[in-house]
């Protein structure tokens, strides 16, 4: 199935169910549903798109998954792809993952299962993708140039989240739900905390994709904040991989290699500036679809072998943080903003 009726079957599929959303919640339906169609055609500019099958295209219509669902993806030709709509839900089958795999750049469910089916493909194991999606919080940073423009600062999102907090308070299906509260943490970074502080979810690699790298250092920042002894165990097994954005992680996590693009100026502007890129891809920019114009995808399944060797050697690459305190201060604050606020509801 090519790219174009890929996406004309998504968008066929989310006009469908408008409908269904619009009755649940006629507010957040309205306010979103542009950002969301047009994050489908983005999927294919960022995304390998054409390593998804026609009958995977349907299980991933919006109205199935959501931001903060997650999705076991196979590598090609396994079984059927599935998806879950909380952490909890996923957690009671305890599915074996090799991987975790957040996408970013405002991706729907297809570009974050795309990405994941790449990480699938190179490792030859299931791979557990979360949904990073788009509230409100993040249309409002966009149009301020949030992700594109702030850099290592493009937290500036958690200012904005009471707003998608409220939305929710109009939702037939969500108006009971503990997640109305006014948490300052998105729910895309709640999902890999639950996942990760979970015994049964112990994956080795941990592999995000522009602002998905954000999305797993605010995680693991939480998780050493809140948690330091999940904390410490899930940086003994852990070995990350950043795509197109080199972000801070917790000084615990060590084995850290970035992968960049060689003109990739929009994963530059959400880069940390004294971290060193581990592996730069020839004349590639921001997308991760191989088959992009003129070959400036990033190939993830070619590169992340080559990061897997990275970490087998005996002397694996190490990060130079000297600017850390100050450059991944948004991260630190999101954490501590989360603890205060988790502490006032129980």
């Amino acid at each position: 199935m090519n790219t174009l009726s890929l996406i004309t079957k998504v968008q066929i599929e989310r006009a469908a169910a408008f409908p269904a959303k619009f009755a649940d919640n006629p507010i957040r339906a309205a306010s979103l549903d542009t950002i969301q169609r047009r994050n489908a055609i983005l999927d294919a500019v960022f995304y390998d798109v054409d390593a998804m099958t026609e009958e995977e295209t349907s299980d991933l219509a919006f109205w199935l998954a959501r931001e903060g669902a997650v999705i076991l993806v196979p590598p090609s030709g396994a079984d059927r792809l599935k998806v879950f709509l909380t952490a909890e839900d996923f957690l009671k089958g305890a599915p074996s993952v090799a991987a975790l795999a957040i996408a970013g750049v405002g991706s729907s469910a297809l570009g974050a299962a795309a990405f994941a089916r790449n990480v699938a493909d190179a490792i030859g194991g299931p791979v557990a993708a979360v949904v990073s999606g788009y509230g409100i919080a993040d249309v409002l940073t966009e149009a301020l140039g949030g992700f594109f423009w702030f850099g290592a600062l493009n937290s500036v999102r958690h200012a904005f989240e009471p707003l998608d907090a409220m939305t929710k308070m109009f939702s037939r299906s969500e108006h009971a739900s503990k997640n109305n509260s006014w948490t300052r943490t998105s729910k895309d970074t709640e999902t890999v905390i639950a996942l990760l502080q979970d015994k049964r979810f112990s994956p080795g690699l941990l592999v995000g994709h522009s602002k998905g790298n954000l999305v797993l250092s605010e995680a693991l920042y939480a998780l050493v904040q809140e948690q330091p002894k999940v904390a410490e165990r899930v940086s003994e097994r852990s070995r990350i991989v950043t795509i197109s954005a080199k972000i801070g992680m917790p000084s615990i996590f060590q084995h850290v290699i970035d992968v960049v693009g060689e003109w990739d100026w929009f994963g530059a502007l959400n880069s940390r500036p004294d971290i060193r890129a581990d592996l730069v891809v020839p004349h590639a920019w921001h997308s991760t679809n191989s088959n992009f114009p003129m070959g400036m995808g990033i190939d993830v399944p070619q590169f992340l072998a080559r990061a897997m060797t990275m970490f087998e050697s005996e002397a694996p690459p190490a990060r130079t943080a000297r600017l850390s305190l100050i450059l991944d201060a948004p991260q630190r604050a999101a954490a501590a903003l989360r603890k205060s606020s988790t502490s006032d509801r129980t």
